[in-house]
């Protein structure tokens, strides 16, 4: 029921930065969090960073912890991903989607590139 939309990837050298921006848009009332997840070639889609809607309290996976921050803007339905630091590790079609809750279906990602 709720649809998203990411945007902000590109390409950018090791330990350059990135911002990246998920909309959301539908039938929001049940959501608990949301999160922003990568897949990597070749690797399973992992969940890398989350944000409680309620309390705005967030989780990081080990991988990224220290380097990203993921924020919500409520009025207008945002989730907001500050990448720092960047490795070629962390090359991959990012996603943004709900977590917690049944996924319906996933967006067309934004691919991030770390290479020098």
């Amino acid at each position: 029921q709720v649809q998203f939309v990411e945007s902000g990837g590109g390409l950018v050298q090791p330990g350059g930065s990135l911002s990246l921006s998920c909309a959301a848009s539908g039938s929001m009332f049940s959501l608990v969090a949301m999160g922003w997840y990568r897949q990597a070639p070749g690797k399973q889609r992992e969940l890398v960073a989350r944000i409680s809607l309620s309390t705005g309290s967030t989780n990081y996976a080990d991988s990224v912890r220290g380097r990203f921050t993921i924020s919500r803007d409520n009025p207008k339905n945002t989730v907001i991903l500050q990448m720092n630091s960047l490795k070629p590790e962390d090359t991959a079609v990012y996603y943004c989607n709900e977590v917690f809750g049944h996924i319906d279906s996933w967006g067309q990602g934004t691919q991030v590139t770390v290479s020098s």
